[in-house]
């Protein structure tokens, strides 16, 4: 029997690995190839046939979109399942993106759980399920056990009457130093209040796979940004993949910039601390993300802006 073959297109090879491995772990006899953007995907659907594409949107040179909009076009490509893996979960561009053609959505960021679904959803409509599920492991879990790509994407334990079945959370470890650069500074001064909202307008919103947060934040550089979040029942973890949603300037344009949890320390020297400190790192190769991301940085917002409370 013919394996299943899955194109995965994303310009972050970071995001594509994660993409490869959960496939490869649950599927065991999936061929999985990927590619930087939409221009060279094309070229590889060009060449060779594939089951399903797993695109992101936002990549240089050629979109997701601009990416499905070309297959639809094409007479042997009109019917291939192709799944949008992507920041943009506003109802608009989930329409455009079914407008377009679209099989399926999955908004970052995803946890292992949901990508397999679209996967299995988008294989269904064209009859190769079976196919695949041919060579899926006995058990889901089987797929995962203590691998980091779990928590990378989001995987959380199982939950036992509303609350995670998981030892109680301790504060984050305080040996997990930010990086050297920009972000290697010292701790801004505590919060005020602990019930007192974070302030200053050097804020955004961090989505977490357990939830979106907002975020102040403390520095930037053009690899990752340094942010204070309010501590919540649910901890985040060392390895979540997250989306930080930045509002630019007069236009209230929103960049959504894709990355990982590298880092996490208690801004409080206590265990109870009341804030957290994270160091997000930036995954995303495009072009104008990086530009922007340079712009807010030579504005001096990184630095003028965030302390809370100020």
């Amino acid at each position: 029997m013919s394996k299943i073959s899955v194109l995965v297109v994303d310009d972050a090879s970071f995001i594509r690995d994660l993409v490869k491995k959960c496939l490869r772990n649950y599927f065991p006899g999936i061929r999985t190839e990927d590619a930087i953007n939409g221009k060279k995907a094309q070229a590889m659907l060009a060449k060779e046939a594939f089951d399903l594409v797993l695109c992101d949107w936002e990549m240089p040179e050629m979109s997701g979109l601009e990416l499905l909009t070309w297959c639809r076009e094409q007479d042997n490509l009109k019917t291939m399942p192709f799944v949008m893996v992507t920041s943009r979960g506003d109802k608009e561009n989930v329409v455009q993106a079914i407008q377009a053609g679209v099989s399926g959505y999955v908004s970052k960021p995803f946890t292992n759980e949901q990508l397999l679904t679209k996967v299995k959803q988008a294989l269904n409509k064209v009859g190769k399920l079976d196919t695949l599920m041919n060579s899926a492991p006995t058990k889901m879990n089987s797929a995962f056990g203590n691998d980091s790509l779990s928590a990378l994407t989001g995987g959380k334990p199982a939950v036992v009457g509303g609350a995670a079945a998981r030892p109680a959370a301790a504060a984050p470890a305080p040996a997990a130093a930010p990086s050297r650069g920009l972000l290697n500074s010292p701790p801004v001064q505590a919060p005020g209040a602990s019930k007192a909202p974070v302030g200053g307008r050097g804020q955004g919103q961090l989505r977490l796979p357990s939830g979106n947060q907002q975020c102040v934040i403390k520095a930037l550089s053009i690899k990752e940004a340094l942010l204070v979040v309010k501590r919540t029942e649910t901890l985040p973890q060392i390895l979540d993949s997250a989306v930080l949603d930045l509002e630019q300037g007069d236009n209230a344009e929103i960049a959504r910039l894709n990355g990982y949890l590298h880092a996490i320390v208690a801004h409080e020297q206590k265990a109870d601390s009341d804030w957290l400190q994270l160091t997000f790192r930036f995954v995303d190769q495009d072009a104008q993300k990086l530009d922007y991301i340079s712009r807010l940085i030579a504005r001096g917002t990184a630095q003028k802006h965030f302390v809370p409370g100020a």
